[in-house]
């Protein structure tokens, strides 16, 4: 591992004390989470939050969670970075829309798929069975639906699911 080089003394220091010019001692906090290969990781963290802050977050924590925090903060800078404002907040924002709009399509896609139903039940009136089924009459006599009957299939979308748009009229 990187950190048994380090104590050797033959690996350079962490991208933070390279960043600081500083001497990276053996007991660097920063060096298991900012290698010297990764300049820009560490550079955005200490732009954004600073390293005496960084430093004072890592040593509150347990080992454990040390790596999580440090993604953590990693992924705020980035976000900071490109986005001074908003950070990553905006990026959820925007995912959040995407979520809106693609809830929109299926809550369309599933009224389509209702409004075939209630057109094919009304061409094929058999108590939803399949037209060529023996059971199911296509006389004159049977009764028809009208569409007075249907108005108030569209007025509660939210409530069609995956699974009330079952197999049971397609099944022929």
């Amino acid at each position: 591992m990187k950190e048994s080089s380090r104590k050797q003394g033959a690996a350079s220091p962490c991208a933070a004390c390279k960043l600081l010019r500083r001497r990276c001692a053996q007991d660097c906090v920063f060096s298991p989470y900012f290698p010297a290969d990764e300049p820009q990781k560490f550079a955005n963290v200490h732009r954004v939050f600073g390293a005496s802050n960084v430093n004072k977050m890592l040593q509150e924590l347990p080992l454990h969670q040390r790596g999580d925090a440090v993604s953590s903060m990693v992924y705020e800078a980035n976000a900071r970075v490109r986005d001074p404002v908003y950070g990553c907040v905006g990026s959820i924002s925007s995912l959040q829309q995407q979520i809106d709009e693609l809830q929109g399509q299926l809550a369309l896609a599933q009224a389509e798929v209702v409004h075939l139903r209630v057109r094919h039940s009304t061409n094929f009136p058999g108590n939803g069975l399949c037209p060529d089924s023996p059971s199911s009459s296509g006389s004159p006599s049977s009764k028809q639906v009208s569409p007075q009957d249907n108005k108030g299939i569209f007025s509660h979308m939210d409530m069609v699911d995956e699974a009330s748009l079952g197999e049971s009229m397609w099944s022929c």
